[in-house]
């Protein structure tokens, strides 16, 4: 189910030169913001948590979501390379699973990762909340990847829906309109910070043993599509 030469190319297009701008562009934005919040405001788990559940885990992991999910396939449709690397004797859910692990892997190192560090700054990890917010990132990440992956099999305006979908849905909706927050990635990442965060430091408006289930069922259902749609885009081809 993974193909290191397939891995090998999706890692060189993802780490191109405007991709790797973003990728390592939010990072750093946030870090910067959480390194000037702790030298104005001193240690504060209320304000720990603002920046890392607004900034980081409502703006910042979809979006990377979005560069890491619809980078790893959507431009190999888009200039007709796919026909290429469809020709080649890998099994095409091999080619969807191998694709859905680096994007993973690329939205967690960029996401997860600087969220947890900028946890450590803002607050020490005072109550558990930059491990929580870290957690929650990596489970996000997962079911992100899946979806923009999906997403990138289906239209060559990938990008642009993953925006709306990261920037309307998830950061306007999934903070503000209560009914929308069951329906929010986001929201359930929250349910598995809110397990590992002391009492009362991260809330989620959906329960855990529902998040997990919506969480897996989310990826698995968009990371077997992309396969139907990777397949059909087969069949046309040799038609």
């Amino acid at each position: 189910m993974y193909n290191a030469t397939v891995a090998r190319l999706t890692y060189r297009g993802l780490l191109g030169r405007r991709r790797a701008f973003i990728l390592f562009g939010l990072p750093v934005l946030l870090i910067t913001v959480s390194v000037v919040i702790r030298i104005l405001v001193g240690a504060d788990d209320g304000t720990a948590g603002s920046v890392l559940g607004g900034l980081a885990l409502a703006t910042m992991v979809p979006l990377i979501g979005v560069v890491a999910g619809t980078g790893a396939i959507g431009p190999e449709i888009d200039d007709g390379s796919v026909v290429y690397l469809l020709s080649k004797p890998v099994k095409r859910p091999t080619i969807i699973f191998t694709k859905l692990l680096v994007a993973i892997a690329v939205t967690v190192v960029f996401s997860a990762v600087p969220t947890l560090i900028a946890g450590f700054v803002l607050n020490g990890n005072s109550q558990q909340i930059a491990v929580a917010y870290a957690v929650a990132a990596v489970v996000a990440s997962v079911t992100y990847s899946a979806m923009f992956l999906l997403l990138g099999t289906l239209t060559r305006h990938a990008v642009v829906a993953g925006l709306v979908y990261a920037l309307v849905w998830e950061s306007l909706f999934g903070s503000l309109v209560p009914g929308a927050r069951t329906l929010s990635v986001q929201q359930w990442s929250l349910a598995l910070a809110q397990r590992i965060g002391a009492e009362g430091a991260v809330s989620s408006d959906v329960g855990l043993p529902v998040a997990l289930v919506l969480l897996a069922g989310v990826t698995v259902a968009a990371t077997w599509f992309a396969g139907q749609k990777l397949r059909s885009l087969t069949l046309a081809g040799e038609e």
